[in-house]
């Protein structure tokens, strides 16, 4: 899928998940595989009391643990796609 068309989408987005105090752990792992069978595209906020120094570093895992393609990144709000065996067809013009 063209990646204008996923940021397209992805504006209109409320964000799914958010990572507090906890940080990175195995239960947000868990929580993206669960959000990304649901739905191809998922928007993740990290919040300001999360302890993880560097975002980057975290999107990037969370991108290769879930397989997924990073969409967008608008300061601590990102989005990934993860293309699901029955998504509908959707058709954009």
């Amino acid at each position: 899928m063209d990646i204008n068309i996923l940021k397209k989408r992805a504006k209109t987005l409320l964000p799914s998940l958010r990572i507090g105090k906890f940080g990175l752990t195995e239960n947000v792992h868990i929580e993206v595989a669960k959000l990304l069978k649901k739905r191809d595209l998922v928007k993740i906020k990290v919040l300001n009391n999360c302890p993880v120094e560097d975002i980057d570093e975290m999107i990037e895992k969370i991108v290769l643990k879930s397989k997924s393609i990073l969409v967008s990144r608008v300061g601590n709000v990102f989005t990934i796609y993860k293309k699901t065996s029955f998504s509908k067809k959707e058709t954009f013009k």
